[in-house]
């Protein structure tokens, strides 16, 4: 009988060798880690950035205030009660005071060329009021330069000299948190105090601006006219 013939089978394909990746040592595995540590805080960093650009970053009434070397301290409100006479031992937490108990009638706004009481000016503060006081030692002009300033929109506003403040010019605010829905309810109550060495249009423009008119017992700024 002749021989089947056998088809030979096809060749076998010739696979490459596989090169085996060489393992990092510990000192190549940690400047991985950190390389890419760097990169994910170089993100986050570009994106804070980023945010501050475009939603805006702090508060320019504060850059404001401080470029003029005024000073800034808030203070927990004390307890807006009304009283005649403060009691014998009693103490404002901050000086000038910015919050606390005071007398049932404010003192009118207006430039005064005496004192005022701090128990009849803080009143003014719950409702609103900016109380600016100047020490004994600041100079005339600066005082001029101060009324100058209050005359062009003095609603709110109450100027007094305070000689306790020596050199320096205060500004005093009471804020407080108040639900539109119910506004006798007043809450994260604090008091804010600028002192400055000198009358600066701007900073006590952003100090108006960012504080004032924000009390617990607060009124429309056009509702605070002088006398009132």
């Amino acid at each position: 009988m002749p021989r089947k013939s056998r088809t030979p089978p096809p060749p076998r394909r010739v696979q490459a060798p596989k090169t085996r990746q060489a393992e990092r040592s510990p000192d190549e595995r940690r400047t991985w880690r950190v390389l890419l540590i760097a990169g994910v805080l170089g993100f986050i960093g570009l994106a804070v950035v980023l945010g501050f650009l475009l939603f805006g970053g702090g508060s320019s009434s504060l850059t404001t205030i401080d470029e003029a070397g005024c000073t800034i301290q808030t203070f927990p409100a004390q307890s807006a009660s009304h009283v005649e006479q403060l009691e014998e031992d009693f103490e404002y937490s901050s000086d000038p005071p910015t919050s606390g108990p005071h007398h049932p009638v404010p003192a009118p706004f207006d430039v005064y060329d005496q004192p005022v009481e701090p128990i009849r000016f803080v009143h003014n503060l719950e409702h609103g009021g900016v109380v600016i006081l100047y020490g004994e030692d600041v100079p005339d002009g600066e005082v001029q330069a101060l009324v100058d300033w209050y005359r062009d929109d003095p609603n709110g506003i109450l100027i007094a000299p305070y000689p306790e403040n020596g050199d320096q010019i205060s500004l005093s605010a009471w804020t407080a948190e108040v639900d539109p829905q119910n506004p006798t309810e007043a809450t994260n109550q604090q008091g804010v105090l600028a002192k400055c060495p000198g009358f600066d249009e701007d900073a006590f423009d952003a100090y108006v601006d960012e504080f004032g008119f924000e009390g617990p017992e607060r009124f429309p700024r056009d509702q605070l006219a002088p006398g009132s």
